[in-house]
């Protein structure tokens, strides 16, 4: 099946990685690719050290991604990261892979939607595909078997409170 966090709430990501820790507790092999992200220590990045079948792979720079006017290092490791997901799609290894924040990454132009959708076609029917971010594609909707919407009623963020280690990053 196909499957897609979006929204502009906290917990896509958390959300993914939840389903493959249920996942690899089943014995299933979970692999996601995180785009846009690289070189910062998530923990996430540490826990999947001490599980069997899972594994992340980072495609990113630590900095922000300008929408209006990408970094080429971003374009590049976008599309670096879109040709690991098709690798990975087409040798038929793992049964989970998690494309975490390809919307966003579509959204900002770093890689075109008919790609992604390219993608989705070429999945295997025993695979199951997780899409994460934020400003998915109206494109996906007709292609995905589960949507879930994470929506912000309220964030500590407003009130000043950084990112703390071991919960948001």
């Amino acid at each position: 099946m196909i499957q897609i966090y979006t929204g502009n709430g906290k917990g896509k990501t958390t959300a993914a990685l939840g389903l493959g820790l249920r996942a690899v507790g089943h014995g299933l092999k979970v692999i996601m690719i995180q785009f846009m992200k690289g070189e910062i220590n998530y923990g996430e990045l540490e826990s999947v050290k001490h599980l069997p079948n899972f594994k992340i792979e980072q495609y990113g720079r630590p900095d922000f991604v300008n929408p209006e006017n990408p970094d080429k290092e971003d374009i590049r490791l976008a599309r670096q990261a879109l040709k690991r997901a098709a690798k990975v799609i087409k040798d038929k290894q793992f049964d989970i892979i998690i494309l975490d924040e390809i919307n966003v990454v579509v959204s900002f132009g770093l890689i075109k939607v008919e790609e992604v959708i390219e993608l989705i076609k070429k999945t295997s029917k025993k695979t199951e595909l997780i899409l994460t971010g934020r400003y998915m594609p109206e494109e996906f909707v007709e292609y995905a078997d589960l949507i879930s919407e994470v929506r912000e009623v309220k964030h500590h963020f407003q009130s000043g409170v950084p990112a703390r280690k071991g919960i948001e990053y």
